[in-house]
């Protein structure tokens, strides 16, 4: 025998009840927040004329040309910061630790790893006990690792420059000086955020 066709009461009543509140909350648009004072104003803003999106282009387009050089090395742009950092340390008679190669590049432990493993493969490093302590390993620049981390900068510079020749060299000053101030005043603020969310869970 065919069933009945469900009404519309026993539809509704067959729907899951919404948690308490929720009703009255979908609906409702969310509140505005608050902008700082400041150049940029929430209604009148506009991806294109963004700074943060200008800066996030330029580091994009760096980022791109510097890969498609350094290929010529074969390395990767996960690959030759760390060459970098590890040739500067070594000039100032310092070395380096995996951990600290992740803080400096902004890797996870794991990544970093792999990325170490791959230089260490192309016989660019090698890793070595620590004489202060055996469970600490140091990192070491092979000969042709140290002569491929020197002609990085000079990569570095040839892109730097290709990008920025149409700025004067007081222009460049001034960019960089600018940058720092933007970067000095985003540390300010994420400090200040962390303080303010410690003392609210210690309220």
């Amino acid at each position: 025998m065919a069933k009945n066709p469900a009404t519309p009461a026993s539809r509704a009543r067959a729907q899951p009840k919404a948690p308490a509140g929720a009703t009255a909350s979908a609906g409702a648009a969310p509140a505005t927040p608050p902008v700082r004072p400041g150049y940029y104003r929430g209604e009148q803003y506009r991806t294109e004329d963004s700074v943060g999106f200008l800066m996030k282009q330029a580091v994009e387009m760096l980022s791109r040309a510097l890969d498609a050089r350094m290929a010529e090395y074969s390395l990767t742009d996960a690959q030759w910061r760390p060459l970098v950092l590890l040739w500067r340390a070594e000039s100032c008679a310092d070395s380096l630790t995996a951990a600290q190669i992740a803080r400096s590049v902004g890797c996870d432990a794991g990544a970093t790893t792999r990325m170490l493993d791959r230089l260490e493969d192309k016989g660019l490093l090698r890793r070595a006990r620590s004489a202060d302590d055996r469970r600490v390993q140091q990192l070491e620049l092979t000969g042709p690792g140290r002569k491929v981390a020197s002609i990085v900068p000079y990569v570095i510079a040839d892109v730097l420059n290709a990008h920025l020749a149409d700025l004067s060299r007081s222009d460049v000053e001034q960019l960089r000086d600018l940058l720092l101030r933007v970067l000095a005043t985003g540390r300010r603020d994420a400090q200040a955020a962390v303080a303010a969310a410690a003392g609210g869970k210690s309220a």
